[in-house]
């Protein structure tokens, strides 16, 4: 069974950080891009970043570019997302996903999602 597993949420004071984690398994995800996505209490759910299947290239939201970063470590199948200088704002639940097709630059289609990790900032 493929599944991808947020961990590392929690409530955080605004400017402080957090590092969410997501761990694969039932196959390796390293030829796919992979990306976080957010959903915020009545609002649609939004691209924070993504990362390429090499992890060479990174694309960000503009509303988190400068404050978080992606990355990822495909000997233990797993995507980061570093994030620091927390706002309010950020407050959503956060999802991974792994980009359906192989050898990605971007998440265009998800072909797997995470069932998401909850982030509270406050002010």
């Amino acid at each position: 069974q493929v599944q991808l597993v947020e961990s590392g949420g929690g409530l955080v004071q605004a400017g402080g950080s957090l590092r969410l984690s997501c761990a694969a398994s039932g196959r390796t995800f390293s030829r796919n891009a992979m990306g976080w996505f957010r959903q915020a209490p009545g609002k649609e759910r939004e691209f924070v970043g993504d990362i390429s299947w090499s992890g060479g290239s990174t694309y960000y939201a503009d509303s988190v570019k400068g404050r978080f970063t992606i990355s990822r470590d495909d000997a233990k199948n797993t995507v980061y997302l570093e994030m620091n200088s927390l706002k309010p704002e950020d407050t959503a639940i956060y999802y991974c996903a792994a980009d359906a097709g192989f050898y990605t630059l971007r998440v265009t289609q998800a072909g797997y999602w995470g069932q998401g990790t909850q982030v509270t900032v406050s002010s």
